[in-house]
């Protein structure tokens, strides 16, 4: 069972024993800028690339810098899959690129009681966050459609094995029709549920690792 459900289970449990439910932790959200033109939002299940600095709430102490730390990249992840703290799921949604935001987390969108590194428990995290770019990700209704070569709202083995072709052109990698339709008798096996022979964008919701 996925932890959402058991939150939301036990939201239900204490709001009928109780009489009232937990409140849910938010993010406080301040932008500190917004490009004139917007021509997408990040939603969930997009890739977003962003740079950010992080400072611990009590004292201002800078934990971490994606401009100055490491090797000063910004950083590339899937949005609302958990991949980062729950306060980035929540508070980097509806963002423009190029849009400047500060992010108040508190402890339970953050690290909790065991907080992490030289972050102390029960710590409420402040992220200055600027988004560079965003990209389909693989769940994504745009990627659906540029799989869906005919638009008729369902995948054949056909398109999928194109989608995979330029894909691995894309990535610099020679195309193998054997290894492809391997590949792609593996993704209809998992994903074809009612075995028509094609993924329905129903189907689709949780794509294969190879797509």
């Amino acid at each position: 069972m996925i932890p959402e459900l058991w939150t939301c289970i036990f939201s239900l449990f204490f709001f009928y024993v109780h009489g009232a439910k937990l409140p849910e932790p938010e993010v406080k959200i301040e932008v500190l800028y917004k490009p004139f033109l917007c021509h997408r939002k990040s939603k969930y299940g997009d890739i977003l690339l962003v740079h950010y600095e992080g400072f611990l709430e009590s004292n201002g102490t800078k934990f971490h810098s994606s401009r100055h730390n490491g090797d000063k990249n910004p950083v590339w992840f899937t949005l609302g899959i958990r991949e980062v703290i729950r306060g980035w799921d929540k508070g980097l949604q509806g963002m423009c690129i190029g849009e400047k935001r500060k992010l108040t987390i508190p402890p339970a969108l953050a690290y909790g009681k065991e907080g992490k590194g030289i972050i102390p428990p029960e710590s409420t995290l402040i992220f200055e966050m600027e988004l560079m770019e965003i990209r389909n990700g693989p769940r994504s209704h745009e990627s659906f459609q540029e799989m869906d070569l005919n638009d008729d709202w369902k995948l054949s083995k056909i398109e999928v094995k194109e989608y995979l072709r330029k894909e691995f052109e894309r990535h610099g990698y020679p195309p193998n029709d054997t290894h492809h339709e391997a590949m792609v008798e593996d993704i209809f096996q998992k994903e074809d549920e009612d075995h028509d022979g094609y993924i329905s964008a129903r189907e689709f919701t949780y794509k294969h690792d190879e797509l």
